[in-house]
C-alpha cells in the first residue's frame, strides 16, 4: 500500500509540475521564448543560460529580464491598439 501511496506521490508531483510548467510557458512573458525565435535557439536552452547567469551574478539579469518583458508588453500592446481604431 505504502508504495502505491509513494508512486501516486510521484506521478502526482510529475503531472503538477508538469502543468505548471506548461501554464508559465502559455502564460508567462514569453522574453526566452521570443529572443530563442529571433536568434533560432531552443528557448529552454535560453532560460538554462539565464538561470546560470542570474547564479553567477547574484540576480542582475533579473533587473534585464523584467525590462524585456515590460518592453515586450508594451509592444504588444501598441501593436493590439494599431489594428483596433475602435478601441480609442
Amino acid at each position: 500500500m505504502s508504495t502505491f501511496l509513494a508512486r501516486f506521490g510521484y506521478s502526482f508531483k510529475l503531472i503538477a509540475m508538469q502543468k505548471l510548467r506548461d501554464f508559465l510557458e502559455l502564460h508567462a512573458f514569453g522574453v526566452c521564448s521570443a529572443i530563442g525565435e529571433r536568434l533560432g535557439i531552443a528557448s529552454s536552452k535560453i532560460r538554462m543560460w539565464f538561470i546560470y547567469i542570474s547564479f553567477l551574478t547574484f540576480g542582475s539579469p533579473v533587473i534585464i529580464y523584467m525590462v524585456l518583458a515590460f518592453w515586450r508588453s508594451m509592444k504588444h500592446n501598441i501593436l493590439l491598439g494599431k489594428r483596433n481604431p475602435l478601441k480609442y
